[in-house]
């Protein structure tokens, strides 16, 4: 039985794939490594096979016609097996160690017949153009070391999204609230880690810097020209994320709170670049999400309102504009996007 699964969905990724597999690789039979050939036209699955090849049982190569990094992230779920499943980006990578005291902490709760639906470790940002680095922990939002539930969840500073970097689930959890990204589409890692979320029932957090975040390529989807271009994709995830679930429903005080500031900073992150390209179009755009979300559910609609950015976003002077972009520049220095 494997305990955990690894999709490494991989687009052209012969050049830097090897580091996020090799640092999967020392955990042994206790995990499964699947490497997802998203239609490359490099080596990028002749690398895979050999992998396979040298590490049978732990790692299995399968290739499919491109249809993106959120079709990919499905094929991996598709073949898992393990009883947990997580996604490490190619250009990415763990700190080994803390992979395998993570997984010991998973077996032991497994084999006491313990469910835990998701666990949460640190991430790291590691930028390549400053050198430096940015550890995003849970510690004032979460119990450490123990099972818990959303009633037992602390407060959300700004920085502490639970993202894919962060989060492993239990793949029958997956299964069960039917996750199926969409294909030709980024961004979608804001559906994996909020489409879920009402299905998770208990979490268990590590602080442990795990995951470590590559940013600085030129054509990252994060890199702030390429999100600017792909703006109708960030907005296209925003209405997916708005439609996905009806929050005023959710009768768990804390998970309703944190999905709904969840909900914010997708609208915050899609009106912010809107209003910087300030053209007609796009602040029309602004206006027809906004529109979006109250016609779909104005108790939603209010709730996102009554967060800190919910009713800043929606300024429509020249000067509010203006505290927009400012704001969100002050936030990518203070936590270290950029």
């Amino acid at each position: 039985m494997k305990i955990l699964s690894v999709g490494i969905p991989c687009y052209n990724s012969a050049e830097y794939m090897h580091r996020a597999i090799e640092s999967i690789i020392p955990c042994g039979d206790d995990v499964e490594i699947i490497i997802v050939d998203d239609g490359s036209s490099d080596d990028t699955f002749k690398i895979g096979k050999e992998y396979e090849a040298r590490y049978p049982g732990i790692v299995k190569a399968v290739t499919q016609t491109n249809g993106g990094h959120g079709s990919a992230v499905n094929t991996g779920l598709h073949n898992a097996e393990g009883v947990y499943y997580k996604v490490l980006d190619s250009d990415d990578w763990f700190d080994t160690g803390a992979l395998k005291n993570m997984i010991e902490t998973i077996k032991k709760l497994y084999n006491s017949g313990t469910e835990v639906d998701m666990f949460i470790a640190n991430y790291v940002y590691e930028n390549q153009n400053t050198g430096k680095q940015k550890v995003i922990n849970y510690k004032s939002a979460m119990p450490e070391d123990k099972v818990f539930t959303w009633s037992e969840m602390g407060h959300f500073k700004v920085s502490q999204n639970i993202l894919m970097h962060s989060v492993i689930y239990r793949t029958d959890v997956l299964r069960e609230c039917g996750l199926e990204l969409p294909k030709h589409t980024f961004y979608v890692d804001n559906i994996f880690v909020y489409v879920p979320l009402p299905y998770v029932h208990t979490m268990y957090y590590m602080d442990l810097d795990l995951y470590r975040y590559y940013i600085g390529r030129a054509d990252q989807s994060v890199n702030e020209e390429i999100m600017q271009k792909r703006i109708d994709q960030q907005i296209k995830i925003t209405k997916i994320i708005i439609d996905s679930h009806n929050l005023p429903s959710i009768s768990d005080d804390k998970l309703r709170k944190y999905m709904t500031k969840y909900l914010t900073m997708m609208m915050t992150v899609s009106s912010v670049f809107l209003v910087r390209e300030n053209t007609k179009e796009s602040l029309a755009k602004r206006e027809e999400l906004w529109a979006y979300l109250r016609n779909a559910s104005p108790e939603t609609a209010k709730m996102v309102n009554r967060c800190l950015l919910g009713r800043p976003m929606q300024m429509k002077s020249f000067a509010g504009r203006k505290i927009i972009i400012y704001g969100y520049r002050l936030s990518r220095r203070i936590y270290g996007f950029s």
